[in-house]
């Protein structure tokens, strides 16, 4: 768009106006910044409702030997305590440990400040070497003098004697210092006040590095190892866990299913080995408590059926249907039968009429003939079929009617 009647700042609110949903959503205007190259942006105050301490931006081009202006682009911009959405933050550092799935897998940036590198092989080795030089040493210094020598021969055995332990000690020297300085070249930088400690402690240092493995490539520090403790603290197999505060007192210090840690997580946690215990192999504090402690004793077992206080639901109301069989019975025992409740009664009714179609045979009549000459008075399923139908037939106001033979 190119404007020459208009100035500049006219132009910039009419691009404004135009891409604007409303006219009143463009303010007064603001400032005019030199961009340089010739550019200029023109802002205006925003009437946009949510868009508050926001300003309209609209860049020209001033064209000098034409002396004309070019629009370059218009949009919305954030001014001084204008109302922005939360700072972006990336995904990994937004995703959290129980985001993941057995099958998802991060991998371990460089330089996570949790682990460190390992002890070298070598250093392992060399420590191992100077214990075994060190024993030999205390040895040697151990033995005593040959006994049962001649007089003449003594002192010539007590020379020889003395010169085999001077070599013996020249040697172990010599290799004590090839070991220190093998160990300060490959870690202390020919340190010698530490290559000293470390010959000083280096059946510590072995005696660590296999009970804690620490010949692997990477270890914990001591930052991972403190935010571990406090992670596992804190969560449910902690002190302030439901189950501990139901456990009465009985905490997985002093269970028997508990197998320690070693190091100074040791101090703190456990891994539990009940296998009816909800934390049945997890990391548990020792201030924890499931309420499977192994000092609770088991109820003894009876032969009787414990019963149990009855329960009664007093809100809720059971709807039971009859079967079309104890409808039946009940009618046999009152020959009077009544009009059906509800609908829920027809298809009963239905077989009812159904069967006293069939008792309206010559067969049946024979058979109620026979039953009449015996003297046999009991009420049959005939004369309750009929007596339904008869009921059926006759007005609700007039009772009910029923038939006999």
């Amino acid at each position: 768009m190119s404007q020459q009647l208009s100035g500049p700042q006219e132009l910039a609110k009419s691009v404004a106006l135009d891409v604007a949903s409303e006219p009143d959503e463009v303010g007064e205007f603001v400032v005019a910044h030199e961009d340089g190259d010739n550019i200029t942006d023109f802002r205006f105050a925003s009437r946009v409702r949510g868009y508050e301490n926001w300003q309209w931006s609209v860049t020209l081009f001033h064209d000098e030997e034409l002396d004309s202006w070019t629009v370059d682009e218009s949009s919305l911009i954030p001014a001084e305590g204008a109302l922005l959405p939360p700072q972006w933050i990336p995904w990994k550092d937004r995703l959290r440990p129980e985001d993941l799935s057995v099958t998802d897998s991060l991998g371990t940036e460089a330089g996570d400040p949790r682990i460190e590198q390992g002890l070298p092989e070598n250093v392992l080795e060399s420590a191992e070497r100077q214990i075994h030089e060190g024993a030999g040493l205390e040895s040697a210094d151990s033995q005593s003098p040959t006994d049962g020598v001649a007089d003449d021969g003594s002192a010539a055995d007590a020379g020889a004697a003395e010169k085999e332990e001077g070599a013996s000690e020249s040697s172990s020297t010599v290799s004590s210092t090839s070991v220190s300085s093998t160990v300060s070249s490959s870690i202390l930088a020919d340190d010698k006040a530490t290559s000293e400690e470390f010959s000083r402690n280096a059946e510590d240092l072995a005696d660590a590095a296999v009970a804690f493995h620490l010949t692997r490539s990477h270890v914990m520090t001591a930052e991972g190892r403190a935010e571990t403790a406090k992670r596992w603290y804190a969560g449910q197999h902690g002190p302030k866990s439901l189950s501990t505060k139901t456990a009465d007192g009985l905490t997985c210090e002093e269970c028997g299913f508990l197998i320690p840690l070693q190091g100074e997580l040791g101090r703190m946690f456990a891994v539990c080995a009940n296998k009816w215990s909800p934390d049945d192999g997890k990391v548990v504090s020792l201030d924890h408590g499931c309420g499977e402690h192994s000092e609770i004793e088991a109820a003894e077992a009876s032969p009787l059926w414990v019963q149990s206080e009855p329960a009664y639901d007093d809100v809720h109301v059971d709807i039971v249907r009859r079967s079309p069989v104890a409808v039946l019975g009940a009618e046999k025992l009152s020959p009077v039968a009544s009009e059906p409740a509800s609908d829920t009664e027809l298809p009963e009714v239905e077989i009812l009429e159904s069967i006293e179609a069939e008792s309206s045979s010559p067969s049946t009549t024979r058979t109620a003939s026979k039953r009449k000459a015996t003297g046999d008075v009991t009420p049959r399923k005939r004369t309750v079929r009929r007596t339904l139908k008869a009921t059926k037939q006759t007005d609700g106001d007039s009772g009910t009617t029923s038939e006999t033979e």
